[in-house]
This record gives structure tokens, sequence and C-alpha cells, in this order.
């Protein structure tokens, strides 16, 4: 069939670190969702800012996506946002 087939029990092709741009569709999908009442996945410490929500979900890991990425082949791997090393740039920026 046309269908893609993922890349499943070979070992993985990319990279196991976050990319600037998965991570500016995570937190931005995240916090769109958080504005739009989705339930929290973090004990909220007076936050009321989506963004800044979602930036400590990211933070403690718990963030429910899965990101799914494309290879030249057709084929796709799969990986989930809590497998993912966000870069320590970012944590220094956050505060970490």
């Amino acid at each position: 069939e046309a269908e893609s087939e993922q890349v499943s029990d070979k070992p993985r092709k990319t990279t196991k670190y976050m990319t600037k741009y998965e991570r500016a569709r995570v937190l931005g999908t995240r916090a769109l969702q958080i504005s739009m009442n989705a339930p929290v996945m973090v004990e909220l410490e007076g936050e009321t800012d989506p963004l800044e929500i979602a930036m400590k979900e990211l933070r403690e890991r718990k963030i429910p996506f899965t990101i799914r990425r494309y290879l030249p082949d057709g084929s796709y791997e799969d990986w989930g946002v809590d497998e993912l090393i966000v870069e320590d740039s970012w944590k220094r920026q956050v505060g970490n």
C-alpha cells in the first residue's frame, strides 16, 4: 500500500535531542490546549500563563505528546516528548 512504514524495531536514525523547532511547536500546541481548559499535568504554584505552565510541563517531562519525524525514504520515527533531551541553553533560560 501507499502508507509509510514506521521504523520500530530498528535502532533509531534521528537524534535524541529535541530541536528548537520541535520545542516551539510542542510548547505552542500545549499552551493552546491549556488555554482551552485542558487538564494540567503538573502542580501549579500560582502560574496562570498557559505558556509558563507548558514550559513547566516540558521541564518535568509531563507533556503527553509524540513527535513524528519523517525520513527521506518516506518512513518515520515516533519519539515521545519525555524521551527527548532538551538542550542546556534552554534550561538556563528558564532558570533550571
